[in-house]
């Protein structure tokens, strides 16, 4: 929607429901604690589980600027946040807040705020049309919410017979970090060829949250600069590759790997007495040493993670098939974190577009874990994605429906 000369105005809507089986939301012992943290791995003894609704409810706008500047070039901008069930999605990020200058022969540069490629591309367009977008998009060790970005955006390349476009991403993190300053490197490309379609991005990041959330903002060790004297540094990133391609303009395929690494993070105290803090920690062994000493060390860690899916286009009328692996961990960690665990997700769904920016879909879906125990380490928490937490059931499924409107 056109909003006078300069500026645009587009989004989508979306409501969801879905029940599932072996679901124990009550089941921690420490609800919403951090996975990483020891005394979140106990679980409430006896505490019942089984069949369980949820909804979600998504609103997500975008107010987009282009101002015609002389000799070729515009001026853009990208104003975006999402709600979810009402109130806004990650508490201290804003998905898109950036302005840039755009030429069809030099390319764009932007600054702000914006989502990294790595997160945005592998959940649209890949994973969303096969039913794995949340599964796929937000594991792992990259980050998705970038808050103070430098992008370089090439203009579209003409190589062999198809379209490159390439990118590069810096962000600096939040200021007050001094000791531990934080910063990621981001680059990504997209080939286009006929009914082939290639992405490829590479995260390197230095000190920023340590997590296994894909989905994750970009912020510093802690939310609190103050920590910097007291904490060492930590690193992760990933390598991403993924494609999709048209057999014909009724079916399509994606497939896709991802390299997680993860240097670990040491377990820190921050405040100490009643009610004290802790640092953001990473694979750590709880009551160990490394070998000077210091207590309760972080361990690098490796995984491999993989995607695929198909679909079926039928006038009105799409079905999807989507399978994701979340592999074991390579780490000398000796005490166990997940790292000995995998998750296997498949889905299956149908989508009916209705027409007027409106669609309806169903959907169900199973995990199996390897074993009982802890979560794999590229899962943020134990119950993400499925609300089937591998502490209390190695299985579980389930079915639902939505719908959406985009404008």
């Amino acid at each position: 929607m056109d909003i006078g000369p300069f500026f645009t105005l587009t989004g989508f809507a979306k409501a969801e429901m879905v029940r599932g089986s072996n679901v124990c939301d009550e089941c921690q012992k420490e609800p919403n604690e951090n996975r990483q943290r020891e005394w979140a791995d106990p679980l409430v003894y006896g505490k019942a589980y089984g069949s369980d609704t949820s909804t979600t409810v998504l609103f997500q706008p975008y107010l987009g600027m282009q101002v015609d500047l002389p000799n070729g070039f515009k001026a853009v901008g990208l104003l975006s946040q999402r709600w979810r069930d009402g109130k806004v999605d990650i508490e201290g990020a804003i998905y898109e807040r950036n302005i840039g200058v755009r030429h069809e022969e030099y390319g764009t540069l932007s600054i702000g705020a914006m989502t990294s490629r790595s997160w945005a591309v592998a959940d649209f367009p890949y994973a969303s049309d096969f039913g794995i977008s949340d599964a796929w998009a937000s594991s792992g060790a990259g980050y998705a919410l970038l808050g103070h970005a430098l992008r370089y955006t090439s203009r579209i390349m003409d190589v062999m017979d198809g379209d490159l476009v390439l990118e590069a991403t810096y962000d600096t993190g939040p200021s007050g970090w001094d000791r531990n300053d934080p910063w990621m490197l981001e680059f990504w490309g997209k080939y286009t060829r006929g009914g082939l379609m290639i992405d490829a991005s590479v995260q390197v990041s230095r000190n920023g949250q340590p997590v296994s959330w894909g989905h994750a903002p970009f912020f510093g060790l802690t939310t609190n600069p103050a920590d910097d004297d007291i904490l060492g540094g930590s690193s992760q990133g990933i390598f991403q590759l993924m494609a999709r391609y048209y057999f014909t303009p009724k079916i399509e395929a994606t497939a896709g790997v991802r390299f997680n690494r993860w240097s670990g993070a040491y377990a820190v105290p921050t405040t100490f007495g009643r009610g004290g803090l802790w640092n953001n920690m990473f694979n750590v062994d709880w009551g160990g040493t490394d070998a000077n000493g210091v207590p309760n060390p972080g361990y690098p860690a490796r995984t491999t993670d993989l995607m695929a899916g198909v679909r079926y286009l039928h006038g009105k009328w799409a079905f999807n098939t989507g399978m994701v692996y979340l592999g074991k961990a390579s780490t000398d960690n000796p005490s166990e974190r997940g790292q000995s665990n995998s998750a296997l997700i498949n889905t299956v769904g149908v989508d009916y577009n209705f027409g007027h920016g409106i669609r309806f879909y169903g959907l169900a879906g199973m995990v199996h874990y390897d074993r009982k125990g802890l979560a794999p380490l590229s899962m943020p928490s134990h119950n993400a994605f499925t609300n089937v937490d591998p502490r209390v059931a190695t299985r579980g499924n389930w079915f639902g429906v939505g719908a959406v409107f985009t404008f």
